[in-house]
């Protein structure tokens, strides 16, 4: 999907959440929230209200493990990209970067930017979602801890039984 002919979106901004993890347990639940959040159903009022493509509001459009990943979508009043870039040492912590851009045609989209980025409610969704990829950081990480002690549990049985 070329959601602006080939063009440049303008920035509009650009927040930034320092996690205490690994790169690659960043990326993995950086994957885990995009592939949840993707999943808006044909019944959600926006998708109907705004015109949504895709209907998500939302398409990986390029990707490169670890490192970023950009989303794209368009409505009625505006198209616009949302760009996740993870920088630091693969073993961390890891910046997580969350660029957007976007577009607002017409003077209906001049009165929606007004809504969406001039009250702040842009803001807050994003850092929600920086906070929530944060938190899925935490419990993958408490996972693979737990799977670790699994693990080393089952090779001390087997070792107290040899």
């Amino acid at each position: 999907m070329d959601i602006d002919g080939g063009g440049t979106l303008p920035f509009v901004d650009e927040h930034v959440i320092r996690i205490d993890a690994s790169r690659a347990l960043v990326w993995a639940a950086l994957r885990n929230h995009v592939e949840s959040s993707l999943n808006l159903g044909d019944r959600h009022p926006l998708v109907w209200i705004l015109g949504t493509e895709p209907r998500s509001g939302f398409a990986v459009n390029a990707a490169v493990p670890s490192e970023f990943m950009r989303l794209i979508g368009r409505h009625r009043l505006s198209r616009y990209s949302l760009t996740f870039v993870l920088s630091g040492t693969p073993k961390g912590p890891t910046l997580l970067r969350a660029q957007s851009c976007a577009a607002f045609p017409g003077l209906f989209g001049r009165i929606y930017r007004l809504a969406v980025i001039g009250t702040g409610s842009h803001q807050l969704a994003t850092r929600h979602i920086l906070r929530a990829i944060e938190r899925k950081t935490r419990r993958l990480d408490l996972r693979e801890v737990a799977r670790a002690a699994k693990l080393l549990s089952e090779e001390l049985d087997d070792a107290d039984t040899s």
